[in-house]
């Protein structure tokens, strides 16, 4: 299963601010299923909804 990435965040915000999980719940308000992971290597949030089979 693959994942298609809709925006990338840097680890380092602000304490108390959640950019990737406001940006995840703005997709999932408009129908997208979008979920927030890490990416260790890039010390990155990463928003990704899953890739349909015709990508």
């Amino acid at each position: 299963m693959g994942a298609k990435v809709l925006e990338r965040f840097p680890a380092g915000a602000p304490r108390g601010s959640w950019p990737a999980e406001e940006y995840a719940a703005r997709c999932r308000a408009e129908g997208k299923p979008a979920t927030v992971v890490m990416d260790l290597k890039t010390d990155a949030f990463l928003v990704v909804v899953p890739a349909r089979d015709e990508e």
